[in-house]
């Protein structure tokens, strides 16, 4: 195998949490060069400051979200969407996560555009980049839908939601005090966006597979795009025996699973993630890699 048929192998491999990372890193390091050789283009990649000048680029809407400042900045999100990946994704499906992301990242370039717009002297920056407000989306989703799990930090563990309330205090703080106005006012957005998902997964409404539906274009770039194993497509084959289908014993055998997975959801929806035995946290892992 040549070197670019290792990465792809690679990527593969990754969960849609790092297959996003993966992307993020490329288009940053792009966006470095592209600010470095022809500035003109890499600024039609930026969401700007006011009205007029976003309305003439909306897809900097989006791709602003793949560009970040320096490392320190790519690694924070970078690191955002990789412990945040290890929650949603053991109960969500990839295409809900990626949607979460970008519901997130539309979120925080449009409260940009319409708060700048109608008080641009309260702004310093004139232009916006960074995934931030699509990680936001993620972490308050997370942090709203588990709670009372717990995260080590260091030396201590820390419930979940108690970082949310330090991340929402934290930019609230930096709103009113104008440091990063833009970007905080950003964050917030998705971090509204990541609320009402989980408050409303809680309430039995699923949002999560609505946003999925809008982001399902951008999902596809996420895929492998590997062909499936010969014998796993022979396996979907219907082959009569006996009076009995295997595609009917597989669809008994879904149905089981869904029951079991639907069992456990029910349990975490009125008692929370903890609440669950291992057996049955590892039953819901294994079925959020299949």
């Amino acid at each position: 195998m040549n070197i670019w048929d290792k990465f792809k192998a690679k990527y593969a491999s990754f969960d849609s949490s790092g297959k996003l990372i993966t992307v993020l890193f490329f288009t940053t390091l792009t966006g470095w060069i592209l600010s470095s050789v022809y500035e003109p283009v890499y600024m039609q990649l930026v969401v700007v400051k006011g009205f007029l000048p976003a309305l003439l680029q909306p897809w900097s809407w989006i791709t602003y979200g793949f560009l970040h400042g320096d490392l320190w900045h790519f690694i924070g999100n970078a690191f955002g969407i990789y412990i945040t990946g290890r929650y949603i994704l053991n109960l969500f499906t990839a295409r809900q996560f990626l949607s979460l992301f970008f519901i997130g990242v539309l979120a925080g370039s449009v409260s940009f555009i319409l708060a700048t717009g109608l008080i641009p002297n309260f702004f310093r920056g004139s232009s916006m980049i960074g995934a931030s407000a699509g990680v936001f989306a993620l972490i308050f989703f997370t942090c709203t839908y588990f709670p009372d799990s717990e995260y080590r930090l260091i030396f201590v563990n820390i419930k979940l939601k108690y970082i949310g309330y330090f991340f929402l205090s934290t930019n609230l703080l930096m709103v009113v005090l104008q440091v990063n106005t833009g970007g905080s006012l950003a964050h917030l957005a998705g971090a509204a966006v990541g609320y009402y998902a989980a408050t409303r997964m809680k309430s039995g409404i699923d949002v999560m597979e609505s946003f999925a539906k809008i982001g399902d274009f951008f999902a596809t770039v996420f895929k492998s795009g590997e062909r499936k194993p010969k014998a796993e497509r022979a396996a979907k084959m219907k082959t009569v025996y006996k009076g009995t289908t295997t595609s009917s014993k597989a669809t008994a055998a879904r149905s089981t699973d869904q029951a079991k997975i639907d069992s456990i959801l029910d349990k975490i929806s009125s008692s929370g993630y903890e609440s669950l035995s291992k057996s049955e946290k590892d039953y819901l892992f294994k079925a959020g890699k299949d």
